[in-house]
């Protein structure tokens, strides 16, 4: 993960319906930026934006697929599988739970790098 997780950053990236509607359409099957900009009315440039920042905070994965003329193009997969918010004596306690999937990754990818040192 890029940046840290406090309430405030939750608050500004989540509190965005566009980012919410990225969320969304990418939690169903892995999208296309020209896919999400089609099903949710919005330019490209809007989306590539969103996406941007989702995958700052790991909200987002990212792969590479292969059309049947051999382009290459990226989707996106939701890794978010749920936020909760508690009020936590005068502040708020963020609990971010990602997919079992993505962190199982980023583990083995951490394990590998530090073989390797």
């Amino acid at each position: 993960m890029d940046r840290d997780w406090d309430p405030e950053t939750i608050f500004d990236v989540l509190g965005s319906e566009a980012v919410r509607r990225v969320l969304a359409a990418a939690n169903l099957e892995p999208v296309s930026v020209q896919q999400l900009a089609d099903g949710l009315d919005a330019s490209e440039p809007t989306i590539y934006r969103r996406v941007d920042v989702c995958q700052e905070y790991d909200l987002l994965t990212e792969a590479t697929r292969v059309d049947e003329d051999g382009n290459h193009y990226k989707v996106y997969e939701t890794n978010l599988e749920r936020v909760c918010l508690e009020l936590d004596g005068a502040g708020f306690a963020v609990n971010l739970e990602l997919r079992r999937e993505f962190v199982d990754r980023e583990a083995d990818a951490w394990d590998e790098r530090n073989e390797r040192s």
